[in-house]
């Protein structure tokens, strides 16, 4: 079957209801408080029990701790099975319809504060038969509970597993590491939930990942020596491992795929390009070694992602991402509860979960919109009723969210470049201010269609906000990721100047009020959009931004990055430049190298126990372009790491972003 993308942001919006068609937003109205953009989510994730008897949810407590509920859907009970005085409860998975398995965290502390390891739990669904199953650094004072039986060390992590969801057993990563701090292997450990017994798989090699087949057992191990990935087999049958495939894991090539799941029928499906342009969904056999060469599905602007949805001993559906997601359903059924469901939502995005074995007529609906963040709702297929269980951001209203929109544009040699544009609520189409907001990787997909607080924000604010895919960024084929290699500063950044001009020729913003912004690689690409286009922007906003292309390749840097040797060797000279044969070009796209030439207002921001920016990148520069430019201003937040994890921190920046925009570019 061949799925081809039909813009299904572009349906979704015509199929919205009157009630979400905005008409216009009185200009006195008062702005939306940006603790509602930036706030954490009240509810942050829900998972049906395989039997639908039950549903786990994560939710936010009075004192703003997580803890995990389990609702049981026949009686409406609702039972907190899981709660710490001085922690948050954060992954959390079923292991059979009775039994759970979660780790913990501190939401209320930064990355430099972080002291603990997560640890590992289980509990039943009516909250007996607690268990820790794993150490983990309890401060004194803690209420936390513990078991006096033994405990596993630290260094074993939940990894998502679903496993066969019918055992007290669940399988978990314990990564070993170099002493470089690189990952050597990561072991697959198997352990009983009740007992507390652990059992380790023997690898087939520098195991890097694994794959559980449909009933829940070891089956795929992919490893890494030097640059080579290669796929292993463990054989039901000899019980030996053998190699399906090898190729360069940094930089793929001819014959490379990725492992993505194992139907009931024992078939796998993996994601390969098979000599295309894009990558899609195929079927492999694991007993000639071949990849079957039709795809399953295959869409015809991006490359393949997504996820098998099974149920029982039967393949349903696929999951996949285009514009936004969306699902392949298999099973005439769920096509007919596809229909019904998107009949009593539309203009969401719907995306519908089914139990592994359910006794109960009951699935998941997760819900959203470019305008709307995510609703949690049980529908029941036998009754055709829709009932909700909670909002990750109940405070935000659609009516006064903006508009989200892929467009594509042409750059100057050509190549089709997407972008995102997000227009603020009641706003013409015509001479607004514009926050060109650049993406980070750079080697990532930057949006999918769907309510964005960054984005959202901005929009409710006044501003325009242009999102470009340039090239370099993955999702949309070989040829745009391959373009944008050793691009940065050059044809990267043209990319990004390119989709700002296209912006201005529609006659959508105001060519004298436009600031580039963004995070990582974004602000990296901000700091040059600055130095090498000053006629486009009038000013910047850049966070954990690298700043000097040299110290990604320095051995003083990489004691305290988490940027891996192996990549540096393998991958960034491909990627990024070669150190020693393009030191001439890491040297002139160096925003570190042109700070002189940066005059326009400068807002920066760092963590200060970041690893993969430190905070020597911009301290650097922060110096050197203070020097020729006085209107920079940069903080520093102790206790934060590559990004923001504290909603004060959060509303903090995003605050002090708002007061810089509106001073620079808010005003015609």
């Amino acid at each position: 079957m061949r799925h081809m993308n039909k813009n299904v942001a572009r349906l979704l919006r015509r199929l919205a209801l009157g009630a979400l068609t905005v008409l216009g937003i009185a200009a006195n109205a008062a702005p939306v408080p940006i603790a509602h953009f930036f706030g954490n989510p009240a509810v942050s994730a829900a998972v049906l029990a395989p039997d639908a008897k039950s549903l786990a949810v994560l939710v936010d407590s009075d004192a703003g701790r997580d803890r995990l509920a389990v609702l049981d859907l026949a009686t409406n009970k609702i039972t907190i099975v899981a709660s710490f005085g001085k922690a948050d409860v954060r992954q959390f998975q079923w292991i059979n319809n009775n039994r759970l398995v979660f780790d913990s965290g501190n939401k209320h502390i930064g990355a430099g504060d972080t002291r603990s390891y997560p640890g590992m739990y289980a509990v039943d669904r009516d909250g007996k038969n607690f268990k820790q199953l794993v150490e983990k650094h309890v401060p004194e004072g803690d209420s936390e509970r513990q078991v006096a039986s033994t405990i596993l060390p630290y260094n074993h992590f939940l990894a998502g597993h679903k496993g066969s969801e019918d055992s007290d057993a669940v399988y978990v990563h314990s990564p070993k590491w170099k002493e470089n701090g690189e990952l050597r292997a990561m072991n697959l450990v198997r352990i009983d939930t009740v007992t507390g017994r652990a059992t380790t798989v023997q690898r087939p090699g520098s195991s890097q990942g694994w794959l559980l087949d449909y009933k829940g057992e070891p089956r795929l191990s992919v490893t890494l020596e030097k640059n080579i990935e290669s796929v292993q087999y463990l054989d039901p049958a000899s019980k030996a491992w053998r190699e399906l495939a090898s190729f360069d894991g940094f930089l793929g090539g001819k014959g490379a795929f990725t492992p993505l799941g194992f139907a009931p029928d024992g078939t796998l499906y993996v994601l390969a390009d098979a000599g295309k342009d894009k990558v899609a969904l195929h079927t492999f056999d694991v007993k000639t070694g071949k990849l079957n060469p039709t795809p399953v599905v295959a869409l015809e602007d991006f490359d393949f992602s997504g996820s098998l949805i099974t149920s029982g001993d039967k393949l349903l559906g696929v999951r996949y991402l285009s514009d936004a997601k969306s699902t392949v359903w298999m099973d005439d059924t769920m096509k007919a509860v596809q229909a019904k469901v998107d009949a009593l939502l539309p203009g969401t995005v719907n995306l519908i979960d089914v139990p592994a074995r359910p006794a109960m007529p009951l699935v998941l609906v997760t819900s959203y919109s470019d305008r709307q963040p995510v609703k949690y709702m049980l529908f029941n297929t036998a009754t055709g009723a829709l009932s909700g269980v909670g909002e990750a951001h109940a405070a935000i209203k659609a009516a006064e969210m903006g508009e989200q929109e892929i467009v594509r544009i042409k750059a100057r040699d050509g190549l089709m470049i997407p972008a995102w544009l997000t227009l603020p609520a009641g706003s013409k189409r015509k001479d607004l201010p514009l926050v060109v907001l650049v993406h980070g990787g750079p080697y990532a997909r930057g949006v999918e269609w769907g309510w964005s607080s960054k984005a959202q924000f901005l929009a409710s604010r006044g501003y325009a906000v242009l999102e470009p895919e340039f090239r370099g960024s993955t999702g949309y084929g070989a040829h745009h990721y391959t373009s944008g290699w050793k691009q940065w500063g050059l044809a990267m950044q043209n990319d990004i100047a390119d989709s700002t001009r296209w912006a201005i020729a529609q006659g959508i913003v105001d060519p004298k009020r436009i600031c580039i912004a963004g995070a990582s690689y974004g602000g990296y690409a901000t700091l040059m959009g600055l130095a090498n286009d000053p006629d486009l922007y009038k000013c910047g906003v850049s966070w954990v931004g690298v700043t000097d292309l040299k110290l990604l390749y320095s051995d003083d840097w990489s004691f305290t990055s988490d940027n891996t040797e192996s990549y540096r060797k393998y991958g960034m000279p491909t990627l990024v430049g070669d150190p020693v044969k393009d030191a001439a070009q890491l040297k002139a796209t160096s925003p570190l190298t042109q700070a002189a030439r940066i005059k326009q207002p400068l807002l920066m921001a760092y963590g200060a126990v970041d690893r993969r920016v430190p905070l020597s990148h911009g301290r650097l520069f922060y110096s050197a372009v203070q020097a020729h430019n006085q209107d920079v201003e940069m903080i520093v937040y102790d206790e934060e790491a590559h990004g923001w994890t504290l909603p004060k921190n959060r509303i903090d920046f995003w605050t002090r972003v708002e007061k810089f925009l509106d001073k620079h570019i808010g005003k015609p």
